[in-house]
């Protein structure tokens, strides 16, 4: 039971780092979307990832699929403690999803214009409250002794879940960019070359002020790194990937760029997976209450049968994210096809 608990962990963790990554380049790119004003330009950004971001988003329903029949207290407590919260991050993705899909249905710039600015302020929105749930999850939120939890939302903006909140939008900028540096070309691509630049600054900046922070006042998130010190190859690897990316930029190489950004996102969610192991959701006031992938999973039965389906449903998926990507290769240009 143990060996199974402990492999559902770290399987939800790889859905949700499948879904930071993918989906991260499209949030990003909706970022940067009002920056530039010609349309032909922005309609360049939304095809650029037109035809994969709802398969991206799988990644996130298959996540919080796997949370709530795996971990079904941790789903409960969660989704009920960070109600409002998760409520405005689903308002954004519905507003994003929207707008890519109605944006050209009427010739009229004022139409377009209402659903640049709803694509845009939704994936803005969306990167930095998923930034924020996990800066919470992190620092543990308050847990009775049947695990319920009653947040207010202005309790879930406390400093340390902003700065990862900020960290998590800064990323999510410099991988979008740099996304875009793959799909445009002239002047946009110098532009987007810029975008990331400028975000990176943020990212490498925000990633130092988190990890700082974490270390000074986040003991609890410490601790097994303390005790296997080999952990820390982990966060290296995201640190020394993040120092990368406006290296390779420099010289030329944009999908190593883009490639080490995905390290970089990677690794720093695996950092965070492994600083909260085995608890998935730390109790804030230090009463024992933590909710871990032992005391809150499902039955050795339900797991194993995930199991099974996973295994098999898995290289479903992985085939068919490849497929997309291998079919929409290339630079985006705007013609009558596409959104």
């Amino acid at each position: 039971m143990t060996a199974l608990q402990t492999t559902w962990f770290f399987l939800v963790g790889v859905l949700l780092i499948g879904y930071a990554v993918l989906d991260g380049f499209d949030l990003g790119v909706g970022f940067w979307h009002l920056f530039t004003r010609r349309d032909d330009e922005r309609r360049v950004l939304i095809n650029s990832v037109g035809p994969v971001w709802d398969g991206n988003e799988v990644w996130l329903l298959t996540g919080g699929g796997a949370i709530f029949a795996a971990f079904p207290p941790v789903y409960a407590t969660v989704f009920s403690g960070f109600y409002l919260a998760l409520m405005l991050v689903l308002l954004a993705l519905i507003a994003r999803a929207v707008s890519l899909e109605f944006r050209n249905k009427v010739p009229d710039p004022r139409w377009r214009a209402t659903w640049d600015v709803s694509f845009s302020l939704g994936s803005t929105v969306a990167a930095l409250l998923f930034g924020v749930a996990l800066g919470n999850v992190l620092r543990g939120i308050p847990l009775d002794a049947e695990g319920n939890s009653a947040v207010a939302f202005l309790d879930l903006l406390n400093p340390y879940a902003l700065l990862v909140g900020l960290t998590g939008l800064a990323m999510v900028a410099t991988h979008g960019a740099l996304y875009l540096v793959l799909k445009t070309e002239g002047s946009l691509a110098d532009r987007a070359e810029r975008w990331a630049r400028a975000a990176w600054i943020a990212y490498a900046a925000s990633w130092v002020a988190a990890a700082v922070s974490t270390v000074a006042t986040q003991p609890h998130l410490v601790r097994s790194y303390r005790a296997s010190p080999v952990l820390w190859l982990v966060p290296a690897a995201s640190l020394a990937a993040v120092v990368a990316i406006p290296l390779l930029s420099r010289r030329g190489r944009p999908v190593a760029a883009f490639l080490a950004s995905s390290v970089s996102m990677a690794a720093l969610m695996a950092t965070a997976g492994l600083a909260l192991f085995p608890t998935i959701v730390p109790d804030l006031d230090g009463g024992g209450h933590d909710l871990t992938a032992f005391n809150s999973s499902s039955s050795a039965t339900t797991l194993t049968v995930m199991l099974v389906v996973a295994l098999v449903g898995m290289p479903v998926v992985l085939g068919y994210t490849a497929y997309i990507y291998r079919a929409f290769k290339g630079k985006v240009r705007p013609d009558e096809h596409g959104y």
